[in-house]
């Protein structure tokens, strides 16, 4: 009796351990992974990717002569429910056989194996990371060159004004300054 029993748990925590890993894998990020997508991946993929899921696209527009501001295709991906997961670039606009160029992390439960997320604050972020920085307008890009990843802080932030482009130093960068976005690049 006992026997079976032990046998009964045994095989229901074996499930669930493999149903709990299966789900760690859709939101787990490493270098040119994210959940199930890679580097391979098709845009044309995405549907089957996120079947349970929304996809919803949005297409620049008609080719024009000013290419330099125009916007690029996006496909947005929301949980049922309507949690917004991933905004996702193609390399090539309007080619469904295209890979991918970049995903944007909406959702904190998307980590890395070290606890990266978009729920961290800067001192967080800066401890076990190489980080490079750069200013740009209205924010700051930090560069994680390991994971080939851009993470940007807004510059209010830091306590700085808009329309200025002044160098900032990781020093410069309060511990508490919050992660506006975060973005794996696939180039």
């Amino acid at each position: 009796m006992i026997k079976k029993n032990f046998i009964a748990i045994f095989v229901l925590t074996s499930l669930v351990s493999l149903t709990s890993c299966k789900n760690n894998d859709k939101f787990k990020i490493e270098k040119g992974k994210v959940g199930q997508i890679n580097t391979q991946t098709k845009i044309n993929d995405l549907k089957e990717i996120f079947k349970k899921d929304s996809v919803a696209i949005f297409f620049r527009g008609e080719a024009s002569s000013d290419n330099y501001f125009r916007d690029e295709d996006k496909y947005f991906i929301y949980e049922k429910g309507g949690n917004h997961l991933l905004t996702i670039i193609p390399k090539e606009q309007q080619d469904s056989s295209s890979t991918i160029k970049s995903i944007e992390i909406h959702d904190k439960r998307f980590t890395t194996k070290e606890g990266l997320n978009l729920d961290l604050n800067f001192s967080q972020i800066n401890v076990e990371n190489s980080l490079r920085v750069e200013s740009t307008l209205f924010s700051i890009t930090l560069f994680l060159d390991e994971l080939n990843a851009t993470m940007t802080i807004d510059k209010e932030e830091l306590g700085l004004k808009d329309f200025s482009i002044q160098k900032v130093s990781l020093e410069q960068i309060p511990d508490l300054a919050k992660i506006k976005s975060f973005v794996i690049w696939f180039d």
